[in-house]
């Protein structure tokens, strides 16, 4: 429990430094196998700076820099480039998608009009008839585990499942620039009052034994597209802690965000994930695409 966790002592007063003291007590509690919301929960209470206390654990977890993978490993990874079209309006077959802001680095994108009100009426209605507890790949094995750092309901839809899911697939596809059948298929997630996602990568970690697989088929993660089905009343921030970036959920919109620098390595300055939901409930819809054919 967290009460129960050993730390440093610390003056009271709001701290945005983390010392010495404090990531060794970050590390030694995650190799105890206290999970890091109840990490995130002593920090707190020791008045750290809610934001400096997750990136802090967040580079216990992944380090402090991501991996280059080899190229003989990911084929194609060292040439790949940012994959949205220029200009203010992109051509997402169906419809024409705006471009409210972009960013370099990472490469990111806000979108708005990516779906209409029934089309996200419609995905909310169909994710909640096979709502689960939200899973994680394991580095160690690469299956899905469930984890406290993911503290959210989700939903899983086969490609082109459906009429409505086949219009999503062809959409996400033409705004990232990837055939359908690059991309896996679309996952829904609920996230309630206090449900988070703790900062991550969407990419397979090259080095961890549990992405041989998830490389073997389709290769390297290249994108994201989130798509967010209702305002928050309150939290659910996407929130990219390194750069200092978040992104408050707005029905209809997507957030569109690449992983590798422009020269082609794993970039840690995609770390992202999602703040807590302090009112009411968030609702998104990803869509992820690898480099090669998937077979998902």
């Amino acid at each position: 429990m967290v009460h129960r966790l050993r730390r440093p002592a610390l003056e009271a007063r709001l701290h945005t430094k983390i010392t010495p003291d404090w990531h060794r007590w970050i590390g030694e509690s995650l190799a105890a196998g206290h999970g890091p919301a109840d990490l995130l929960a002593t920090m707190r209470e020791n008045r750290f700076d809610e934001r400096a206390a997750r990136d802090a654990i967040a580079d216990a977890m992944f380090g402090g820099a991501a991996p280059r993978a080899p190229d003989d490993e990911v084929p194609g990874l060292a040439v790949f480039r940012s994959r949205l079209a220029d200009g203010h309006v992109l051509d997402a077959g169906d419809r024409q998608v705006r471009v409210i802001a972009r960013m370099t680095r990472p490469a990111i994108a806000i979108l708005d009009g990516v779906l209409d009100a029934d089309e996200c009426d419609a995905l909310r209605d169909m994710a909640s008839a096979r709502l689960e507890r939200s899973l994680v790949v394991s580095p160690g094995s690469g299956k899905g585990v469930v984890q406290d750092i993911r503290t959210s309901e989700g939903a899983n839809f086969g490609r082109s499942e459906n009429p409505l899911i086949a219009r999503i697939d062809a959409r996400a596809a033409a705004i990232m620039r990837l055939d359908e059948n690059h991309g896996e298929g679309l996952q829904s997630m609920r996230y309630g009052v206090g449900g988070e996602y703790v900062p991550h990568y969407d990419y397979f970690a090259p080095d961890d034994p549990g992405s041989k697989a998830h490389l073997a088929s389709g290769g390297q993660r290249v994108a994201t597209l989130i798509m967010y089905l209702n305002d928050v009343d309150a939290g659910g921030e996407t929130i990219f802690p390194r750069i200092d970036f978040s992104y408050v959920p707005r029905r209809g919109q997507a957030l569109y965000f690449e992983y590798t620098t422009p020269e082609g390595a794993l970039d840690p300055l995609s770390l992202h994930g999602g703040a807590p939901v302090l009112r009411g409930e968030k609702w998104i819809l990803t869509k992820w695409m690898r480099e090669r054919a998937y077979p998902g």
